[in-house]
């Protein structure tokens, strides 16, 4: 059910320079999804009534992969005044009379899982504080806003990092960017906020200590996970969260069924899907929104993005984007799917085989060095090691199709646009440019022509031509000799 009196402002207008990106900050990625996706995915999880983000730098990318994700989400354009106080009070007046409470979160901080947050808004709801600020305890502070007490114990204030004293600066707890306030306390206090500071930004931080001067109640929530409660500012961070976030829905998985041997190797999306008594074998990706059924191997050394494997399939060493793998297909070693692939079940794609665009049926078999390119092969069809459907004509790409129980000899070349019919065979290396009817064998052979003495005659003193002549001279001894028995 609705929160109707809960409502969520994501602020995603920052650069990050210390990313030292051309993208946004907010949208580089970890599992699958943009910083800010995570961030989306967890206040959608909240239920509330609304969910606001903030944009500026980059507005356009960055709303775009907002609404990519959300399209429910409402993109409020940040102004020329700096500030993460200036974009609260813009995401306000969006929100019009709403009288309720306000959840403040970071587009950069991905890993605060819901249950956190679910408690954050009920221990401001049963404190009735004017807000509620999440704070951590860190070895290290540097960067960060702190959370400075008064004698009591109680929050008075957050000061910044370059507004900090050195006594300040000691602190180690410190302001991880998530609030709880109260509609109408907030949007009567920030309007108060100035820019005289350091940075000559409107820090939202300043609203805090505005409400404790003004004598309400001002609340603190330690956040029970410190590392979760951190923002992504450096691309040492972004791999530290990746990894965080990567154990965790390795153990998710786990739990829901899925054998995974190795997984500080194993590599899951949060957008992928796993069925139990899958099996993840080491050094093995499963990426964006793939999905495993039940019963299949996955790995080692298997890239799958965006793929589809059936129940039972077994994928070895494979790199596979945008394909399907049929039931009880086997696919691999060193295999390439590319996108529009799609296997039958029961089907083989073997060992240095690369399949585009193409459509395998049911138990046919591709087993090894081939290129299957824009083809449709049929049921219980074997193709010979060394298979190609040529289908580029330096123009245009054209379709090969061969029909139900083809078996093809090794070293076929199928010139595009080409049919083999039901049940036909074709010879050892040949070229099909001509369509070939249900139950023929096509073949494409020149006569055999052999020249005596070409290599003695035209590579003279190579070790060929000297063992060549010796052959000869023994061949021609023995045929003396039975000459003479004879």
């Amino acid at each position: 059910m609705t929160d109707t009196q809960l409502a969520v402002v994501v602020l995603a207008a920052g650069q990050g320079t210390r990313m030292k990106s051309a993208l946004p900050k907010v949208l580089h990625g970890i599992g699958g999804r943009p910083l800010v996706g995570h961030v989306l995915d967890t206040a959608q999880g909240l239920a509330p009534a609304r969910v606001l983000v903030v944009v500026r730098h980059e507005r356009d990318l960055v709303a775009s992969a907002v609404l990519d994700a959300h399209p429910e989400a409402t993109v409020v354009d940040q102004d020329e005044v700096p500030g993460t106080g200036r974009a609260v009070e813009i995401a306000l007046a969006e929100l019009g009379d709403f009288d309720g409470d306000v959840l403040v979160l970071s587009g950069d901080v991905p890993l605060l899982d819901g249950a956190t947050l679910t408690t954050l808004v009920s221990t401001h709801r049963g404190s009735g504080a004017a807000v509620t600020v999440m704070s951590a305890v860190v070895d290290d502070a540097t960067g960060y806003g702190r959370v400075i007490r008064g004698g009591s114990g109680n929050l008075e204030r957050i000061v910044e990092q370059k507004d900090a004293t050195p006594d300040e600066a000691s602190v180690t707890e410190i302001n991880v960017g998530v609030y709880v306030f109260r509609a109408g306390d907030l949007r009567t206090h920030i309007a108060l906020v100035g820019t005289a500071n350091a940075q000559g930004e409107k820090y939202l931080t300043d609203v805090v200590g505005l409400l404790h001067d003004s004598r309400l109640p001002v609340a603190v929530s330690t956040a029970p996970d410190a590392a979760a409660a951190l923002g992504v500012n450096d691309r040492v961070q972004l791999a530290e969260a990746a990894r965080t976030l990567n154990a965790r829905t390795v153990r998710r998985w786990q739990l829901e069924g899925a054998t995974i041997l190795d997984p500080a190797t194993t590599w899951i999306d949060v957008t992928a899907k796993l069925a139990p008594d899958v099996t993840v074998l080491p050094n093995t990706h499963i990426l964006r929104a793939t999905v495993v059924d039940e019963g299949a191997v996955i790995g080692p050394d298997t890239s799958l993005v965006d793929c589809e494997v059936g129940e039972g399939a077994v994928v070895t060493r494979t790199d596979a984007t945008l394909a399907v793998i049929g039931a009880g297909a086997n696919v691999g070693p060193f295999a390439y799917l590319r996108p529009g692939a799609i296997l039958g079940a029961k089907g083989k794609i073997g060992t240095f085989v690369e399949v585009k665009n193409s459509t395998i049926g049911e138990d046919s078999k591709v087993p090894h060095l081939s290129y299957i390119g824009d083809s449709t092969i049929g049921r219980h069809v074997n193709l010979g090691a060394g298979a190609i459907t040529a289908n580029y004509d330096d123009l245009a790409k054209h379709r090969t199709e061969i029909g139900d129980e083809v078996h093809s000899g090794s070293h076929n070349v199928f010139v595009a646009p080409v049919r083999v019919g039901d049940g036909a065979k074709t010879g050892a290396g040949a070229v099909i440019r001509k369509d070939v009817p249900a139950g023929a064998l096509a073949l494409s052979v020149a006569p055999q022509r052999n020249i005596e003495g070409w290599v003695e005659k035209n590579r003279p003193g190579t070790g060929a031509a000297d063992v060549a002549a010796r052959a000869r001279s023994a061949q021609k001894a023995g045929d003396g000799a039975q000459d003479e028995d004879g």
